[in-house]
């Protein structure tokens, strides 16, 4: 499997945003980046994979737009290559970080430490338990998103 973009261009772009990369496998970050951009976000992308279901990465996508402006069908948008390697850099710097395990059941509902005592709140119990957000990785793909409640649309 390879990742979106590679290693020479993930380099060239976090040397333009000042970035250092730390040690470890570039290749193998870029792979688990890509993993991490495609199973997070891949179901709100528009249009469906170029090579169907066996396609090894969300994109390119067949019946795919933003802001209006169709894109082609051999086309992978730098917004995701972008993103892909904002994940992979969070990986170098904390391996593992993408690839987050929770058990909903030991989720803390109640604290109380030394008198102070908080309770915490959430949207819901029966919910799937979210990974690890990116504000950098979410404002890239936002306009290529489609709303997460927003009706599948089926081509036929």
């Amino acid at each position: 499997m390879a990742g979106y973009g590679s290693d020479e261009q993930f380099a060239a772009w976090a040397a333009a945003a000042g970035y250092t990369i730390p040690e470890g496998s570039v290749t193998a970050a870029r792979q688990r980046g890509s993993d991490y951009v495609d199973g997070a976000y891949g179901a709100r992308f528009p249009g469906t994979p170029t090579g169907g279901i066996e396609q090894e990465r969300a994109w390119p996508r067949t019946g795919a737009s933003a802001a209006g402006s169709a894109i082609g069908s051999d086309v992978i948008p730098a917004r995701v290559v972008n993103a892909s390697y904002q994940a992979a850099l969070l990986e170098l710097n904390a391996p593992g970080s993408l690839s987050v395990v929770a058990d909903p059941s030991k989720r803390v509902r109640r604290q109380k430490v030394e008198g102070i005592e908080r309770e915490f709140f959430e949207p819901g119990t029966d919910g799937p338990v979210t990974g690890p957000v990116s504000t950098a990785i979410e404002g890239l793909l936002a306009p290529l998103l489609i709303p997460a409640n927003a009706p599948a649309i089926m081509v036929v």
